[in-house]
């Protein structure tokens, strides 16, 4: 009988007495992914991509999706998992260099239109964002812990053959625990009903000297089931801040789900941000996150290593994207401070009672 030991089994990091392979909680949704954005400081492109593994559905997978002119380029892979100390999958690789600090992100060159090779820095502390924990109808569809970082890029992208050199910003964040991934589950008594409903806005932003994170999830009747905002100093004795609660605007495109900015205020620390998209990725298409049915994060692809391009139009995939996840670059201001980063939109059920087509604001609770 083959053993069932892999390599990590020969360090000392078991939270259980099950080995490295074995996840210590049998929920079918368990996870442990990375998640990166990348921006040249020209900010003609904006790259998504990420690592995923899914040890109790035996798989693990990567994307990167890079929005360049009116085109999505994306490059998918999936293989199953044999051993969670192997980050590679396809022509992806990820190697961390200094934990918590910095990394390097490999995508070799293949018959696709991206490759790419570079190197992350962060330029702060990775910080610990609050725990995202959510049942529906008594299952528990989100439990999970996430760390968040700002930093810089440097390296090299290749589209469809242009190399295309690296100086930029980005933000990162790690997250694992319980989210619904792989194959969809049979519904039962949930049938129609969302995991997770209303509004999620998600933005990590990169100033000159200090990083700030907000985030808001908050359904249709304006309870707020996760928030955050603080603001991070790139000095690492300084205290990180709360900026309190926060009352929100969003303008939106006429007639979408697409943001266009956002006014965030903070009155506990007399804070107020405008929020402007720059340049919106429709990373729900094509990457894994829960709009295409034949390929999800956690998806089994069969008993090979399987590698995938596309090349999708923005304006052809915009309508039915907006339903989904959208990540945009963005600029952020407030007082004498401008910053970039993600501005990451979500609006999911039947907002149109609320005003969605027009714009939407909301106070904190």
């Amino acid at each position: 009988m083959m053993s069932e030991l892999t390599s990590w089994d020969d360090y000392p990091v078991h939270q259980s007495p099950e080995l490295i392979a074995h996840s210590a909680i049998s929920d079918r949704n368990f996870y442990d992914r990375y998640y990166f954005n990348l921006y040249p400081d020209s900010h003609d492109l904006f790259a998504i991509f990420g690592y995923g593994q899914y040890p109790n559905l035996g798989t693990t997978d990567a994307f990167i999706d890079v929005r360049y002119g009116d085109s999505q380029h994306i490059v998918r892979s999936s293989k199953p998992l044999e051993d969670r100390a192997d980050l590679s999958v396809g022509p992806f690789r990820l190697e961390i260099i200094e934990p918590l600090k910095k990394l390097r992100f490999i995508v070799e060159p293949t018959d696709h239109s991206v490759a790419m090779d570079v190197t992350w820095e962060g330029n702060m502390q990775a910080i610990l964002e609050p725990r995202q924990t959510l049942r529906l109808k008594g299952k528990l569809v989100f439990d999970t812990n996430r760390l968040a970082q700002t930093g810089r890029w440097s390296g090299t992208l290749s589209i469809n053959g242009e190399d295309i050199a690296i100086e930029g910003g980005g933000t990162r964040d790690r997250s694992w625990g319980i989210r619904p991934v792989g194959e969809a589950e049979p519904a039962g008594i949930r049938e129609g009903l969302l995991v997770l409903p209303g509004m999620w806005n998600y933005y990590p932003m990169l100033f000159e000297n200090h990083s700030i994170f907000y985030i808001c999830h908050e359904d249709d009747d304006g309870v707020r089931h996760l928030t955050q905002g603080e603001r991070v100093w790139h000095d690492p004795d300084r205290e990180i801040e709360d900026l309190g609660p926060a009352v929100w605007s969003h303008d939106m495109e006429p007639g979408t789900r697409v943001g266009r900015s956002s006014v965030l205020s903070f009155p506990k620390s007399g804070v107020e941000i405008t929020c402007t998209s720059i340049l919106p990725n429709f990373v729900s298409l094509g990457t894994g996150y829960g709009i295409d049915a034949d390929w999800r994060h956690g998806m089994y692809q069969g008993p090979d290593a399987v590698t995938q391009g596309l090349v999708l139009n923005v304006d052809e995939i915009k309508g039915l994207a907006q339903y989904g996840i959208v990540d945009h670059l963005a600029e952020f201001r407030y007082a004498d401070n401008v910053g970039y980063g993600l501005l990451e939109q979500g609006f999911f059920g039947p907002f149109r009672k609320l005003g969605m087509m027009d714009g939407l604001s909301g106070a904190s609770s």
